[in-house]
Protein backbone atom coordinates (compact mmCIF):
# COMPACT_ATOMS: atom_id res chain seq x y z
CA UNK A 1 0.00 0.00 0.00
CA UNK A 2 1.19 3.13 -1.21
CA UNK A 3 0.81 6.45 1.78
CA UNK A 4 0.42 9.82 0.97
CA UNK A 5 2.42 12.05 2.69
CA UNK A 6 0.84 15.91 3.29
CA UNK A 7 4.09 18.26 3.74
CA UNK A 8 3.15 21.81 4.85
CA UNK A 9 5.94 24.87 5.29
CA UNK A 10 6.32 28.18 3.72
CA UNK A 11 9.63 27.36 3.06
CA UNK A 12 9.54 25.61 -0.75
CA UNK A 13 13.78 24.54 -0.43
CA UNK A 14 12.17 22.28 2.76
CA UNK A 15 9.09 21.08 0.60
CA UNK A 16 11.25 20.48 -2.77
CA UNK A 17 14.10 18.70 -0.90
CA UNK A 18 11.97 16.44 1.50
CA UNK A 19 9.41 15.56 -1.40
CA UNK A 20 11.89 14.40 -3.37
CA UNK A 21 13.51 11.98 -0.42
CA UNK A 22 10.07 10.52 0.64
CA UNK A 23 9.04 10.08 -2.95
CA UNK A 24 12.53 8.51 -3.30
CA UNK A 25 10.86 6.25 -0.63
CA UNK A 26 8.00 5.31 -2.58
CA UNK A 27 5.53 7.85 -0.88
CA UNK A 28 2.94 9.93 -2.72
CA UNK A 29 3.25 13.52 -1.57
CA UNK A 30 1.35 16.62 -1.26
CA UNK A 31 2.80 20.10 -0.49
CA UNK A 32 1.16 23.32 0.89
CA UNK A 33 2.81 26.51 1.51
CA UNK A 34 0.43 27.78 4.43
CA UNK A 35 -2.49 26.56 6.89
CA UNK A 36 -4.99 27.67 5.26
CA UNK A 37 -4.08 25.94 1.71
CA UNK A 38 -3.46 22.63 3.98
CA UNK A 39 -6.98 22.98 5.83
CA UNK A 40 -8.53 22.92 2.13
CA UNK A 41 -6.60 20.42 0.06
CA UNK A 42 -6.48 18.06 3.36
CA UNK A 43 -11.07 18.38 3.63
CA UNK A 44 -11.22 17.48 0.08
CA UNK A 45 -8.16 14.74 -0.19
CA UNK A 46 -6.98 13.03 3.39
CA UNK A 47 -3.46 11.70 3.85
CA UNK A 48 -2.12 9.15 5.78
CA UNK A 49 0.26 11.64 7.63
CA UNK A 50 1.16 15.79 7.53
CA UNK A 51 4.56 17.21 8.48
CA UNK A 52 3.58 20.54 9.51
CA UNK A 53 5.78 23.55 10.41
CA UNK A 54 4.46 25.32 13.26
CA UNK A 55 5.21 29.10 11.72
CA UNK A 56 3.19 30.02 8.70
CA UNK A 57 1.76 32.82 7.47
CA UNK A 58 -1.95 32.86 7.40
CA UNK A 59 -2.61 29.70 9.31
CA UNK A 60 0.27 28.84 11.47
CA UNK A 61 0.69 25.11 12.23
CA UNK A 62 -0.77 25.11 15.91
CA UNK A 63 -4.32 26.22 14.33
CA UNK A 64 -3.87 24.12 11.74
CA UNK A 65 -3.54 21.17 13.96
CA UNK A 66 -6.16 22.41 16.35
CA UNK A 67 -8.90 22.42 13.46
CA UNK A 68 -7.72 19.24 12.16
CA UNK A 69 -8.07 17.22 15.39
CA UNK A 70 -11.96 18.56 16.10
CA UNK A 71 -12.44 15.68 13.39
CA UNK A 72 -9.64 13.63 12.71
CA UNK A 73 -6.26 11.41 14.49
CA UNK A 74 -4.66 12.10 11.24
CA UNK A 75 -0.86 10.98 12.81
CA UNK A 76 1.12 14.69 12.60
CA UNK A 77 4.72 15.46 13.29
CA UNK A 78 5.77 19.33 13.70
CA UNK A 79 8.58 21.04 12.36
CA UNK A 80 9.96 23.99 14.55
CA UNK A 81 12.60 25.97 13.98
CA UNK A 82 12.54 27.40 17.44
CA UNK A 83 14.92 26.69 20.56
CA UNK A 84 12.00 27.68 22.86
CA UNK A 85 10.61 24.32 24.32
CA UNK A 86 6.93 26.12 24.59
CA UNK A 87 5.93 25.35 21.27
CA UNK A 88 6.87 21.74 21.33
CA UNK A 89 5.30 20.92 24.42
CA UNK A 90 1.90 23.33 23.33
CA UNK A 91 2.04 21.44 19.89
CA UNK A 92 2.13 17.72 21.90
CA UNK A 93 -0.78 18.75 23.94
CA UNK A 94 -2.94 19.89 21.05
CA UNK A 95 -2.37 16.36 19.78
CA UNK A 96 0.86 16.23 17.63
CA UNK A 97 2.23 13.10 17.61
CA UNK A 98 6.21 14.37 17.13
CA UNK A 99 8.17 17.02 16.56
CA UNK A 100 11.63 17.64 15.05
CA UNK A 101 13.91 20.19 15.14
CA UNK A 102 15.41 22.35 12.32
CA UNK A 103 17.54 22.00 10.70
CA UNK A 104 16.57 18.20 10.84
CA UNK A 105 18.03 15.17 8.97
CA UNK A 106 15.65 13.77 6.17
CA UNK A 107 16.81 10.34 7.20
CA UNK A 108 15.57 10.63 10.81
CA UNK A 109 12.26 12.69 9.27
CA UNK A 110 11.97 9.28 7.05
CA UNK A 111 12.27 6.92 9.99
CA UNK A 112 9.84 8.95 11.96
CA UNK A 113 6.95 8.64 9.45
CA UNK A 114 7.75 4.66 9.20
CA UNK A 115 7.22 4.52 12.71
CA UNK A 116 3.84 6.17 12.91
CA UNK A 117 2.76 4.78 10.10
CA UNK A 118 3.78 1.18 11.70
CA UNK A 119 1.82 2.22 14.69
CA UNK A 120 -1.40 3.51 13.05
CA UNK A 121 -1.43 0.12 10.36
CA UNK A 122 -0.68 -2.23 13.44
CA UNK A 123 -3.14 -0.11 16.12
CA UNK A 124 -6.06 0.19 13.32
CA UNK A 125 -5.72 -3.55 11.67
CA UNK A 126 -3.91 -5.73 13.89
CA UNK A 127 -1.93 -8.55 11.93
CA UNK A 128 -4.27 -8.67 9.71
CA UNK A 129 -4.47 -12.09 9.01
CA UNK A 130 -4.33 -13.80 12.77
CA UNK A 131 -7.21 -13.20 15.08
CA UNK A 132 -7.34 -9.95 16.34
CA UNK A 133 -6.67 -8.97 19.55
CA UNK A 134 -9.49 -9.00 22.35
CA UNK A 135 -10.42 -5.73 23.76
CA UNK A 136 -8.13 -5.01 27.06
CA UNK A 137 -10.90 -4.41 30.18
CA UNK A 138 -9.69 -2.64 33.66
CA UNK A 139 -12.07 -1.38 35.46
CA UNK A 140 -14.32 1.82 33.48
CA UNK A 141 -11.19 1.24 30.98
CA UNK A 142 -11.99 -0.51 27.67
CA UNK A 143 -9.54 -0.62 24.76
CA UNK A 144 -10.31 -2.03 21.61
CA UNK A 145 -6.76 -2.10 19.58
CA UNK A 146 -8.91 -3.68 16.26
CA UNK A 147 -10.84 -0.62 16.08
CA UNK A 148 -8.98 1.97 17.88
CA UNK A 149 -11.70 2.33 20.24
CA UNK A 150 -10.81 3.52 24.04
CA UNK A 151 -14.14 4.43 26.73
CA UNK A 152 -14.03 5.45 29.85
CA UNK A 153 -17.04 4.28 32.15
CA UNK A 154 -19.10 4.31 28.82
CA UNK A 155 -17.90 7.37 27.39
CA UNK A 156 -16.11 7.82 24.52
CA UNK A 157 -12.35 9.19 24.73
CA UNK A 158 -10.71 10.02 21.42
CA UNK A 159 -6.84 9.24 21.61
CA UNK A 160 -3.74 9.69 19.03
CA UNK A 161 -1.92 6.88 17.90
CA UNK A 162 0.59 7.51 20.34
CA UNK A 163 -1.47 8.00 23.07
CA UNK A 164 -3.61 4.81 22.16
CA UNK A 165 -0.36 2.97 22.81
CA UNK A 166 1.57 4.24 25.60
CA UNK A 167 -1.97 3.79 27.70
CA UNK A 168 -1.98 0.19 26.34
CA UNK A 169 1.63 -0.10 27.87
CA UNK A 170 0.87 1.17 31.29
CA UNK A 171 -3.00 -0.65 31.17
CA UNK A 172 -1.89 -4.06 30.25
CA UNK A 173 0.04 -4.55 33.21
CA UNK A 174 -1.88 -2.14 36.51
CA UNK A 175 0.57 -1.04 39.21
CA UNK A 176 3.48 -2.06 37.43
CA UNK A 177 5.56 1.15 37.12
CA UNK A 178 6.64 2.08 33.53
CA UNK A 179 9.89 3.89 33.26
CA UNK A 180 9.75 6.63 30.18
CA UNK A 181 12.14 4.42 28.35
CA UNK A 182 9.96 1.24 28.04
CA UNK A 183 6.81 4.10 27.31
CA UNK A 184 9.35 5.07 24.52
CA UNK A 185 10.04 1.69 22.97
CA UNK A 186 5.85 0.92 23.40
CA UNK A 187 4.51 4.16 21.87
CA UNK A 188 7.48 5.15 19.25
CA UNK A 189 9.48 1.54 18.70
CA UNK A 190 13.16 0.35 20.04
CA UNK A 191 15.27 2.47 17.33
CA UNK A 192 13.45 5.34 17.65
CA UNK A 193 14.88 8.31 20.23
CA UNK A 194 12.76 10.91 21.68
CA UNK A 195 13.28 12.70 24.85
CA UNK A 196 11.59 12.52 28.08
CA UNK A 197 9.56 15.54 28.00
CA UNK A 198 7.84 14.39 25.02
CA UNK A 199 6.33 11.26 26.75
CA UNK A 200 5.81 13.73 29.56
CA UNK A 201 3.33 15.77 27.54
CA UNK A 202 1.72 12.87 25.61
CA UNK A 203 1.07 12.03 29.60
CA UNK A 204 -0.64 15.29 30.21
CA UNK A 205 -2.78 14.83 27.71
CA UNK A 206 -3.92 11.51 28.66
CA UNK A 207 -4.81 12.51 31.79
CA UNK A 208 -6.47 15.87 30.04
CA UNK A 209 -8.74 13.54 27.65
CA UNK A 210 -9.94 11.04 30.07
CA UNK A 211 -10.76 13.81 32.68
CA UNK A 212 -12.68 15.45 30.57
CA UNK A 213 -14.78 12.06 30.49
CA UNK A 214 -14.71 12.41 34.28
CA UNK A 215 -12.79 14.66 36.17
CA UNK A 216 -12.10 11.97 39.38
CA UNK A 217 -10.22 10.15 36.66
CA UNK A 218 -6.82 9.47 38.80
CA UNK A 219 -5.82 5.96 36.92
CA UNK A 220 -2.34 7.28 35.54
CA UNK A 221 -0.11 7.57 38.58
CA UNK A 222 3.28 9.53 38.77
CA UNK A 223 6.52 8.08 40.61
CA UNK A 224 8.61 11.09 40.22
CA UNK A 225 12.14 9.94 39.61
CA UNK A 226 10.72 6.57 38.44
CA UNK A 227 8.24 6.47 35.57
CA UNK A 228 4.32 6.14 35.24
CA UNK A 229 2.02 3.29 36.56
CA UNK A 230 -1.95 2.83 35.58
CA UNK A 231 -4.33 1.65 38.71
CA UNK A 232 -6.80 -0.40 38.04
CA UNK A 233 -10.31 -0.47 40.36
Amino acid sequence: MQHTIALVDDDRNILTSVSMALETEGYKVRTYTDGSEALRGLAAQPVDLAVLDIKMPRMDGMELLRRLREGSNLPVIFLTSKDDEVDELLGLRMGADDYIKKPFSQRLLIERIRALLRRERSSRDETGDGPREQPLLRGGLMMDPGRHLVTWRDEPVNLTVTEFLILKALAQRPGHVKNRDQLMDAAYGEHIYVDDRTIDSHIKRLRKKFKQADEDFAQIETLYGVGYRYKDG
